[in-house]
């Protein structure tokens, strides 16, 4: 397979993803779920990726196509990337072993689906939140810890944010 055969073929859908997951289970290994837009990928983001890799055995990061980023208001030309080019920049990462492209305004559908054992998100979101209306709660938490998951926090990289790289422009 060449290389770009390789990396496509880390992009799949929720569907392959359920099965990609079970399939990690039957060999004991312990699956991580991360999501975001991911529209710039920075030095924030290939920390918070490497340190969520190291977590598990098998990474899944969920990447919200283009309706959702939108949606998600972070501002009037985002995203910048489309969700393809998105999906495609952290499918070549090593440490990334799936991504899946979700058109949901949360990535709740997917989450389920996969079931993974722990759950990561930024720093600027709280594990300790369960009120699903505050804008720290970790979407999954309740599900996740229903199936005996884990749901944590890793710290934002101080500097390194795309709202933040677009602004300086």
């Amino acid at each position: 397979m060449n290389r770009l055969a390789f990396i496509e073929a880390k992009v799949i859908t929720v569907q392959q993803a359920a099965f990609m997951a079970e399939m990690h289970r039957l060999k004991n290994q312990r699956i991580v779920f991360t999501n975001g837009c991911f529209d710039l990928l920075h030095l924030g983001h290939i920390t918070y990726l490497a340190q969520a890799a190291s977590l598990g055995d098998k990474l899944f990061v969920a990447v919200n196509d283009d309706t959702s980023v939108r949606a998600l208001e972070k501002g009037v030309n985002r995203p910048i990337n489309p969700e393809v080019a998105r999906a495609m920049v952290l499918a070549s990462l090593g440490m990334v072993d799936h991504v899946i492209v979700f058109s949901e305004n949360t990535p709740l559908n997917t989450i389920l689906a996969i079931k993974p054992d722990l759950i990561i998100k930024g720093g600027d979101y709280d594990a300790e939140v369960s009120d699903p209306t505050d804008k720290r709660y970790i979407v999954g938490k309740k599900e996740a810890e229903a199936w005996g998951g884990i749901v944590q926090t890793i710290p934002l990289v101080e500097g390194y944010s795309t709202t933040g790289l677009l602004a300086k422009r």
